[in-house]
C-alpha cells in the first residue's frame, strides 16, 4: 500500500512531464525550441515534436504570406508635385532562425515596424526619382516592382521575403486639393469657351451659308418668275394682237365693254365728259358699232 501510494504521485509527474515534452507543429506555422533564449531546433515540418520540459520552450511563427499595411506616406516627386501614397506589402517568413535572431522577443510587431521602415525608405527613393504623372499613370506596375526589387535584399537580412507591394491609393494632400481643383475648374472653365466660341463661329459660318443660299434661291426663282411672267405677257399680248387683226371691230367693242365695266362701278359712277366724247360711241350706236363709222 505504501508502495503504491508513492508510485503514484510519480506516474503522475512522469506523465505531465511526458506531455510537456511532446508538442504539435501546424502545417500553417513553423516552430523554434529556445533553451535559456538560445535556438537549439528548428521545426518547420507539420507533426509531432519533442523539447527538454522546462529547461525548453517553443516559439511559433506563422508561415502563411501575410500582408502589411503602410501608413500614408507624403513624398515629393521630381516635379516638385507633392503626393500622399497609401501603399501594404505582403511578406513571409522563410528563414525563422535568422527572424529570431533579428527580431528577438519583439516578433512579428518588431518585424512589422522594421519592414515599414525599409518600404518607407524605398518608397521614397522610387518616387522621388520619378515625375508625379509617372506614379498616376500606366507606369505605376514598373515602380511597385522596383520598390518590391529594392526592399527584397534588407528584408532577407531578417528572414523575410517580400512576395509583393502594391499601392492603394496616391493622392494630393489635402491643403493642395483647393488650389488643384481650382485649376482643374479653371481649365475646364477655358476648354468650354474654347468650344462655344468654335461653335458660335461655326453657327455663323453655317447662317451666313445658309443666307448666301437663300439669297440665291430667291433671286433666281424672282429671275424665272420674270421670265415666264414676261412670256405670259408676250403671249397673251400675241393672243389680243391675232384677236385684233382677226376682227377689229369685235376687238374694240370688247375693250369698250371692259371700260364701261370698270368705269361705272357702284360709288364710282359720275363722270364728267362732253356729249360727243369718243368714249360713248358704242352708247349712242343703235346697232352696235361705233358712231365714228
Amino acid at each position: 500500500m505504501r508502495k503504491t501510494t508513492l508510485l503514484l504521485p510519480v506516474l503522475v509527474i512522469a506523465a505531465i512531464a511526458a506531455l510537456s515534452s511532446v508538442f504539435i507543429v501546424d502545417e500553417r506555422e513553423k516552430a523554434l525550441v529556445l533553451q535559456f533564449g538560445r535556438v537549439v531546433s528548428v521545426k518547420e515540418d507539420p507533426g509531432l515534436a519533442f523539447k527538454i520540459p522546462v529547461i525548453q520552450e517553443v516559439v511559433r511563427y506563422d508561415d502563411r504570406i501575410l500582408s502589411r499595411d503602410i501608413d500614408p506616406l507624403e513624398i515629393t516627386p521630381s516635379d516638385d508635385r507633392r503626393l500622399v501614397v497609401d501603399a501594404f506589402a505582403r511578406y513571409r517568413i522563410v528563414d525563422v532562425n535568422r527572424f529570431r535572431q533579428a527580431v528577438g522577443a519583439g516578433g512579428i510587431a518588431t518585424a512589422e515596424n522594421r519592414l515599414d521602415s525599409i518600404l518607407r525608405a524605398q518608397t521614397r527613393e522610387v518616387l522621388g526619382s520619378v515625375s508625379s504623372n509617372d506614379i498616376l499613370s500606366s507606369d505605376r506596375a514598373a515602380l511597385m516592382l522596383r520598390i518590391r526589387n529594392g526592399a527584397i535584399a534588407d528584408a532577407r537580412a531578417l528572414g523575410i521575403a517580400i512576395i509583393d507591394v502594391r499601392l492603394k491609393r496616391t493622392d494630393l494632400p489635402a491643403e493642395n486639393l483647393d488650389a488643384t481643383f481650382e485649376r482643374m475648374r479653371a481649365e475646364r472653365v477655358r476648354e468650354a469657351t474654347d468650344e462655344r466660341a468654335r461653335g458660335n463661329e461655326a453657327a455663323q459660318r453655317i447662317r451666313a451659308q445658309a443666307d448666301r443660299t437663300v439669297v440665291e434661291l430667291v433671286s433666281e426663282a424672282q429671275r424665272e418668275a420674270e421670265i415666264i411672267r414676261g412670256e405670259a405677257d408676250a403671249e397673251r399680248n400675241s393672243i389680243f394682237a391675232a384677236a385684233y387683226g382677226a376682227d377689229p371691230e369685235f376687238f374694240e367693242f370688247y375693250r369698250s365693254l371692259n371700260a364701261y365695266a370698270n368705269s361705272l362701278l357702284a360709288g364710282n359712277s359720275t363722270m364728267v365728259l362732253s356729249p360727243d366724247n369718243e368714249f360713248f360711241n358704242y352708247l349712242k350706236s343703235s346697232d352696235g358699232k361705233s358712231a365714228g363709222q
